[in-house]
């Protein structure tokens, strides 16, 4: 498989496609959907993916495929989306799991809070996953190109993430694409495996 056989296409508003953004959400953020939400997290996340304007929506995903099968995703919005997101389809997916999401989003505030430091202009690319077996092959910076294309398309002046400093292949292909480090956080106590660095580009 080469660069040139890897497609990329927006999500469809479909349970099954929920579901595959659910696990790879829970991937990315190593376990931290599935703590908020239970056993059924994926479940609730394609509950809620089918649904428009929130963080998790089908609007804001592409994924990448190969011989159709999906291999990948860039899960995407800009600053002033998600301003202007709604909790709820989350919430009310979550059903009798709210009270569970409501008291992890308590205890996780300050970590939660990070993307409410982003500023007029930005493009803020909240998750992006590979296929084991698949990376390495092109698919990373396919999602990319096709982001930083989204960006500008929707008039954004930066693109900006956060990632897991001890995600050495995620920061490899964020420095490769011109990305620099802005920030990290916790900036002053410590917090025991965890510690994000807040990535910029300015497009």
């Amino acid at each position: 498989m080469d660069h040139h056989s890897v497609v990329l296409r927006n999500a469809k508003s479909t349970i099954n496609e929920g579901l595959v953004c659910g696990q790879y959400l829970d991937e990315v953020a190593e376990g931290f959907f599935r703590l908020m939400l239970g056993n059924r997290f994926a479940e609730i996340i394609a509950q809620a993916f089918t649904q428009p304007n929130h963080s998790y929506s089908f609007e804001n995903v592409i994924f990448a495929e190969c011989d159709e099968r999906i291999v990948g995703m860039a899960l995407s919005f800009t600053a002033e989306q998600h301003r202007n997101f709604s909790a709820q389809p989350l919430k009310k997916a979550a059903g009798i799991s709210v009270l569970r999401m409501k008291i992890v989003n308590i205890l996780f505030a300050p970590m939660l809070q990070i993307l409410k430091t982003l500023t007029v202009g930005d493009y803020y690319l909240l998750s992006m996953a590979v296929e084991n077996e698949f990376r390495g092959k092109g698919i990373g910076t396919a999602l990319m190109d096709s982001i930083e294309e989204r960006a500008s398309t929707n008039g954004s002046i930066r693109l900006s993430l956060d990632v897991a400093a001890k995600n050495e292949g995620a920061l490899r292909l964020y420095e490769h694409r011109g990305m620099n480090i802005e920030s990290q956080w916790p900036k002053r106590i410590p917090i025991p495996g965890i510690k994000l660095y807040r990535m910029t580009k300015l497009l």
